[in-house]
């Protein structure tokens, strides 16, 4: 029996459910993408390291004077790791998830002592540096080398969920399902692929937005599964919404900004000035001191880590 021809060609497209979707998204990406110092040539696998990790959960505008200054001071991986951890937190400044200072420094030194300096092209080797998971990995090897990846953040999450999946919004946390999905909209073709990646991802971040989304801008809009079903609202889960204001980050952040200015050991008595609640306070200095991110010294006192 013959299949009606609206049901051969849904089942088509849902074998090939990237084929309609490349052409234009990267065609505006061609057009519209941002030009952002680690897109240039001269920014090396370094500087797409470098940013990858600063752009996690932090906007674009809060990151580029940070990542100026970073790869002008430490251009590249032996440069970081010939510095102390606690320099390399002083320099993150108020970029938020210190950690990720840490993490960064980290993984410079295994660049260093076991690539010789040179941020690998591998994507089981860059899984294999200290601090960086899936996600960095498939990005670094995708962005800085142009290899065959699929590179789920938050942005692209959102796209895939919309266009192809017909929801609002992905799951909180990165599914099986998603990352299938994501393999099976990569084109075949290595560069294409890339180019793939880092499209959707700018998609989500300029037009495909988690508010006030631009669907009249939006070079896939013919085709938005979500857009077409009349956007229906999220019924998952609800979102969660991140809060500072009063939390231990914000005491985390107030502590660690007094020892970013300090050039000398900072005494308990200069840290206890920063938060009036005792308790909260010495969680969050207890916290850093657990993350490494603060080293206790005799007598009281408190600075960044040396080693």
């Amino acid at each position: 029996m013959t299949a009606p021809a609206h049901t051969t060609a849904n089942t088509a497209a849902r074998t090939a459910p990237g084929e309609a979707l490349h052409t234009p998204v990267i065609a505006w990406f061609d057009e519209h993408a941002r030009d952002l110092p680690w897109r240039h040539p001269d920014a090396g696998p370094w500087g797409v390291m470098v940013s990858e990790f600063m752009l996690q959960q932090t906007p674009v505008s809060r990151v580029l004077p940070v990542y100026e200054h970073w790869l002008a001071r430490w251009p590249r991986p032996a440069d970081l790791a010939g510095e102390a951890p606690g320099e390399a937190v002083r320099a993150w400044g108020r970029l938020g998830y210190p950690r990720r200072a840490l993490r960064l420094h980290g993984a410079a030194v295994a660049i260093t002592e076991r690539h010789g300096g040179d941020v690998p092209a591998d994507h089981a080797q860059l899984l294999a540096l200290p601090g960086i998971g899936e996600y960095t990995a498939s990005a670094v090897a995708s962005f800085a080398y142009g290899r065959r990846h699929a590179v789920l953040d938050t942005n692209v999450r959102r796209v895939f969920a919309r266009a192809v999946t017909g929801v609002q919004y992905p799951p909180n946390a990165t599914t099986a399902a998603e990352r299938k999905l994501a393999r099976a909209l990569l084109p075949d073709d290595e560069g294409r692929a890339s180019r793939w990646a880092a499209a959707s991802m700018e998609l989500g971040a300029l037009v495909c937005t988690a508010k006030n989304e631009s669907c009249r801008r939006c070079p896939i809009a013919a085709q938005c599964a979500w857009l077409l079903a009349g956007k229906p609202e999220h019924d998952g889960p609800p979102r969660r919404a991140q809060t500072y204001a009063g939390t231990d980050r914000q005491v985390r952040g107030r502590l660690l900004a007094v020892l970013r200015e300090a050039v000398t050991a900072v005494p308990q008595a200069e840290l206890d000035r920063v938060w009036e609640e005792p308790v909260q306070r010495a969680r969050a200095l207890d916290g850093l001191v657990s993350d490494g991110l603060v080293e206790p010294l005799p007598g009281g006192l408190y600075r960044l880590p040396l080693t």
